[in-house]
This record gives structure tokens, sequence and C-alpha cells, in this order.
């Protein structure tokens, strides 16, 4: 089972984490960080992981620290758990609606660190969340995931929503990106390996 457990502490945070790519959408988040916690649950729900986080970070400096380590450790429970990719899909492109806002996930499991990240005309802040950190997030997953992604807001104006929109488009994106496929033989690459 591609399944992983995690624990990071810094002088800055200190995350636990379970992550399993072969889930149904469980969750149990707690990050003290309530928008950030919805979004991680909409991303598992969607892409059908099951994912534990707990963190303990100094929110009362910021949310920043807290927001990019979950990402960092996401990032590497997803690495470990792709493991030799081996019969995965690889590629995954998913465009998700979320009322009026519509965003685009595209996704290679590469083994090359990559993010393109065009979404524009978010406000600064949702509730108490910093809209800036969606980014950082997003950055800190693929330089510890080894994969690229892209994400394209096409349109939106709600700010929740384009933001709903994208962790929706990221996880579904990446469930089928890292599906096993019975048809693929060995690694998805003229290569021989990724």
């Amino acid at each position: 089972m591609r399944k992983q457990s995690i624990s990071r502490k810094t002088g800055e945070t200190d995350i636990q984490m379970e992550f399993s790519l072969d889930g149904s959408g469980k969750t149990d988040i707690q990050t003290g960080i309530g928008f950030f916690d919805h979004m991680l649950t909409a991303f598992a729900k969607h892409g059908r992981f099951d994912l534990t986080v707990a963190c303990d970070g100094d929110i009362e400096v910021d949310q920043h620290h807290s927001v990019e380590d979950i990402g960092i450790v996401l990032g590497q429970a997803f690495n470990k758990c792709i493991g030799t990719k081996e019969g995965i899909e690889r590629f995954a492109l998913v465009s998700t609606p979320m009322d009026e806002a519509l965003s685009t996930a595209s996704i290679d499991i590469s083994g090359r660190s990559f993010l393109v990240f065009n979404v524009n005309g978010m406000k600064d802040k949702v509730g108490d969340f910093d809209s800036e950190l969606v980014e950082e997030f997003f950055l800190a997953f693929t330089n510890n995931a080894k994969i690229t992604l892209h994400i394209n807001l096409n349109y939106g104006k709600n700010t929740h929503h384009i933001i709903e929109s994208v962790f929706k488009s990221f996880g579904r994106a990446l469930r089928i990106a890292s599906t096993i496929n019975p048809d693929i033989k060995g690694v998805p690459s003229t290569k021989g390996t990724l």
C-alpha cells in the first residue's frame, strides 16, 4: 500500500502527517488555520486520499511557516508513496469549477520540480488566511514531491471560490496521475527512469 507517516520538527513547526495515495478521502486535519484545514480537506476528499495532519506552528507570528512546512511534508510523503513510479499514469489535466471560478491543474510526475502558478485577481485575505500562501504551499509541495505542476485560473471573482477550485483541481489531477494502470508496463518514460 502506498502510505507514509512523516514527522518533521523545526523551531517554527511541529508536524505529524499520515498520507495514503490509495485512500477514500478520510481526513483529520488540525493546522490551527481554519481555511487551510478546509482546503486540505477538499484536496484529500476530491483526490480520494487519506490524510491526517497535526501541526503546532508559530501562527502567532503568521501562517507562513505552517502552510509552507505542511507543503514540504506532504510533498515528501507523496514522493515516498509514489516509489519507483512503475505503472503510473504519470500525467493528468483537470479543470474544476467552484461556482463562478474555474481553474485547471496539469501534472507530470516527472521527477523534476517545477511550478507554474497563474492565479491572479485574488484578494489579500480570506478571513484571516493570507491568500499569497497558496502559491507558497504549492511551491513547497512541488519541490519536495519532485513533480511538475501547472495551475491556471481560467476565471473567477470570489477569492474563496478561486482557491477552493485550485485545491480541488490539484487533488483530482494528482489522483489521476498517480493511479496505477495495469496496461502500463514499467516506468512511463522513454528514458526508462523518472
